[in-house]
Order: C-alpha cells, then structure tokens, then sequence
C-alpha cells in the first residue's frame, strides 16, 4: 500500500522528469471519451467534454498559434470566464510550450497593462464582453508588443478564436519542457510594490495533484466541484489543472457567482465534493438548501475560516467544513485533509496539518528558530520539502531574497501561526500588510498607487478591516492635498477611480480622511496602527 508520502514523492518524479510534456499529461495520455469537463450554463442545461474532444481541437488551436508565431517561453494571456475555449486555449499554448498569463476578468486596463507588458507577452486571448479593456487608453498604448485574439468579433488585427479551431494544417510536436519548465505566471500583490510575477513549473503540479488526492479527497464516484474563478491560483490549479492532471471530471459553471444559482447546480448535478472560498460559505447560508443535496466533502481555501460557518454546516449540511491554507507561490500546503489515511478530527480555528511533501515549521518572531508551542511565529516551509518548488519572483531579486532565510533553509510565506501539542496550525495574522478579500489576496500598493495619481490626494494607505461576509474590505486612510476639503463627491471619486484603473472588487468601501499618516522615523507607513484605530 502506498503512503502519501510516497505518494507525494511519486508525483514528484512524474512531474518533475526532464522530458516531462505538459500536453501528454494533462491530456492525451487519458482516454479519449473519458469526460473532461462539464459545462454549466445558469439554466442548469449543461455540455460534456472529453479529453479526445480537448485533444483535436487544442492540436488545432495550438496549430494556428504556430503559424501566428507563437513559440516555446512566449507568454500568452487570457482574459476569459470559464469556457471551452478557455480549456481549448490553456492546452493549446502548453502544446507549444509556451506560458499561460492568467488575467482575471474583474480587473481593469491598469491591472491588466501591468501584467502583459513587458514580459515578453505576444497574444492575448479574450472573451469578447472583455474586448473593449484592451482598446488603447491612458493604460494601453495603441503601439504594444502583443495581439488580440478574441472570441468575439474581431476588430483592428484582431484574430478570430474560431479561425484557430478551423485550422487544417499539421498539428506541431507537443513541446516536452520538463519538469523545471514555467508552464504558468501568476502574479501576486505584495506591500511595498507592484504585483511579482510568480513561476509555476510544470513539477509543480506535483503538489497540485496531491491536494486533490489527500487534501480534497477526490474519489471515485465523486461529481467534483471547484467554484473558484481561474483567473486565480486556486481556480486555475484545482479546478482546471489537478482535474485535467488526473483525468477526472470537473465542472465549470459559465456565470458570475449566485447563492440560489449554486445550491440549485449542487442539487441537479449531484455534487459530492465542493470547494470554495468561506465568502462563498457565507453568502450560502442565506439561502435555501434544497432537499437534494448529497454532499460527502466541504473544502475550502483562500482565508481563514470562521467558527460560525463550520457550525453552519454541521447543523444544516451534517457535514463539516475542512479549512486548507496554500498561497500562490507554494500551492496547498496546511490541511485539515479528507483522505481517509489523514483523516483526523478538526479542531475549529486550527487550518491542520502540514500536507505531506512539505516540512512546515513555525519559526519564532524574531529568529530563525522554531517557535515554542503555542507562541505565534512565521510560518515557513522547508526549501528541502518535495514538493516546493518556488525559487523567485521573476525579475524581482530582491522581494526574491525576502522570501528565504538568510541561509537559505526556509522560505517564509509572510503569515503568523502557532502550534499546539497535537501539531495542529492555526492562522493568526499575516506579518505583512497584505489584505485578504473573499479569498483574494490584495496588495495595498497597487490600490494606494491609484489613490494617490487623483489631484485631490497626497498620500494614502490602504488597510483591510473585517467584514462579516468577505473576511476582510479594503477601507483607505488619506491625506489630502492642501486646500482641498474632500467631501463625499471626493469619496465616490476615488472609488471609481480605483474601480476603472485596477478593479471592481478592491475599490476602498470606506475612505477616512486624515491630517497625516503615522510613520516610522525611516519614513514607513505604519499600517498596524491605522487597523488598529480603524477596524471598528
């Protein structure tokens, strides 16, 4: 019998090997009428994928691409909800074997500029309701290094989706770029500047596959659900990448998110395996649970878990919410696991255990030794862990650096935990100032960079305060600029201002206005004193 351990190790030399090929294990080694996908449109009618349906069409895509120009190490974004063609498009550029760009469909031309430009992007794909960010503006000069191909209608140069998928030309060698290969960039926020794109390696998917496996308990039989957006790391590795790794189901609901909608999909589709956002959790409770419903696992990612819900979904689900903890750079790697080989009570705060394949310490606060029992420290990961692949931030050395201890034995992923006597982590703080929304991690710069471009405001700091529905909201605390009195007209301003430039769901919901921020004597915002005089 394999130990997950072993297990773990495994994967790792499976998705690590040097002629590892994205397309081949993603994909074509899988059966071809085996159902890849299923497809749900907000009337509950719904389309199956198979993975031979997802092999032609990406060959075809992937085709097209070629003769566009595209090649191994290009970046190629998407700016596209969850489709078919999103899938189709996924496999064809790891054919080529080039990298996937995700872009997230509430951002706006800011956000989206900041992650195409520059970083050697030449295509990017998008749905045709998301055409008119990528026109040229104050953002996106009409003169850039990439083109637009879009599912909609084509306008300027652009290039139709559909053409790629009619193209009859050879389909090209699916590209075998190892283990060690990008087969993604995410990007991430940070505190003291902008968003850092993150590598994930093809070898990463090692971790990914072993999350569905021990932390999610996908088993046979399941009807798996991931509700997470792609456009983010969670969406995109357990809801599209670990499924297609596996060659498991795994359904892509095409609408915005909507209690009533999500119970009513959990009943007719007979979900028994569910994971989301505690936001998600939150927003479910205020809604009617059908009588059809037969869930056998609850998961959830992407913030701490509040006591309530897990007693909510006891009473009313019988079934226990299980909180896991991963970040971007890292994967899943604390869980209150479902495998049965993990299987152990919950403690209600505590996200588990480390994951097998991933030594997981708390060192102290202010030293790289472990932390005594129960006393919060950072929490760390063994760089000598299977499983962790992460190494740096691309052309970023120095917030590189910041992650690793100085001799380089741990990488600190910025959060505060403790551990008890039975090894169980539980969630304090983040030693940094990033904010967690509804499962999104937001970086107070980005927000505080547009706050500060208006005439009206000389200095800002962006804090995350806590909200009964989403965790955490953004809330700004500004200085402004002599002679202006902000009033509310002001207020409204920077929200739009904010929602325009970067995206809808990290606009301030409150701004405080202030004489001026506290500082250290180097000049640092001290954001911990404005959380401290503002959370209320």
């Amino acid at each position: 019998m394999t130990t997950p351990i072993q297990r773990a190790l495994e994967l790792r030399d499976e998705y690590g090997a040097a002629d590892a090929c994205a397309a081949e294990l993603l994909c074509d080694r899988h059966p071809g009428d085996a159902v890849a996908f299923t497809f749900v449109q907000p009337d509950l009618s719904s389309v199956d994928v198979t993975f031979g349906e997802l092999r032609e069409k990406s060959r075809r895509a992937a085709a097209a691409l070629a003769e566009l120009g595209v090649a191994e190490g290009d970046r190629v974004a998407t700016l596209m909800g969850k489709s078919q063609e999103l899938v189709i498009a996924l496999l064809a550029v790891w054919r080529l074997g080039a990298v996937h760009v995700p872009l997230f469909t509430a951002f706006a031309p800011g956000a989206i500029a900041l992650r195409v430009t520059g970083n050697g992007t030449t295509f990017v794909i998008t749905d045709g309701d998301q055409r008119a960010k990528l026109a040229p503006s104050a953002d996106l000069p009409a003169e850039r290094d990439w083109r637009i191909i879009t599912t909609g209608v084509p306008q300027d140069d652009d290039v139709a989706f559909a053409d790629l998928l009619e193209n009859t030309g050879p389909a090209p060698e699916s590209v075998a770029i190892g283990g060690d290969g990008v087969l993604v960039e995410l990007f991430t926020s940070g505190t003291t500047g902008k968003p850092k794109a993150v590598p994930m390696r093809l070898g990463g998917m090692a971790g990914v596959v072993m999350y569905l496996e021990y932390g999610i308990d996908y088993a046979d039989g399941d009807v798996f659900w991931n509700i997470a957006d792609p456009g983010w790391a969670y969406g995109l590795y357990i809801a599209i990448l670990a499924p297609m790794a596996t060659g498991r189901r795994s359904m892509l609901v095409c609408s915005a998110f909507d209690p009533a909608l999500t119970w009513r999909v959990l009943d007719h589709f007979g979900v028994t395996n569910f994971a989301a956002a505690p936001t998600v959790y939150r927003a479910l409770r205020n809604s009617p649970v059908p009588d059809g419903v037969r869930l056998r696992r609850l998961s959830s990612a992407g913030e701490p878990l509040t006591p309530d819900v897990i007693t909510w979904s006891k009473q009313i689900l019988g079934l226990e919410i299980r909180d896991h903890y991963g970040q971007t750079e890292t994967g899943m790697t604390v869980v209150n696991a479902w495998h049965p080989d993990l299987l152990a009570d919950i403690k209600i705060g505590s996200m588990g255990h480390p994951m097998p394949g991933y030594t997981v310490e708390i060192l102290g606060l202010d030293s790289d030794e472990p932390a005594p029992v129960g006393q919060p420290g950072r929490v760390a990961i063994a760089t000598s862990s299977p499983l962790l692949l992460f190494r740096e931030y691309r052309d970023a050395p120095e917030a590189s650096a910041a992650r690793f201890t100085a001799d380089g034995r741990w990488y600190l992923t910025g959060d505060v935990a403790s551990r008890d006597a039975d090894g169980y982590l539980t969630f304090a703080s983040r030693d940094d100032d990033v904010i967690l929304m509804a499962g999104y991690r937001i970086g107070p710069f980005e927000v505080e960079s547009v706050l500060t471009e208006h005439d009206s405001i000389s200095e800002a700091a962006v804090i995350g305060v806590p909200d009964e529905l989403r965790g955490e909201v953004l809330i700004a605390v500004a200085v402004a600029t002599p002679g202006i009195d902000p009033d509310d007209t002001l207020t409204t301003d920077l929200q739009h201002l904010v929602k325009r430039k970067l995206a809808a769901h990290v606009y301030p919901r409150r701004i405080h206005y202030v004489p001026e921020l506290p500082k250290t004597p180097s000049g640092k915002v001290q954001r911990y004193l404005l959380r401290q005089q503002f959370r209320d």
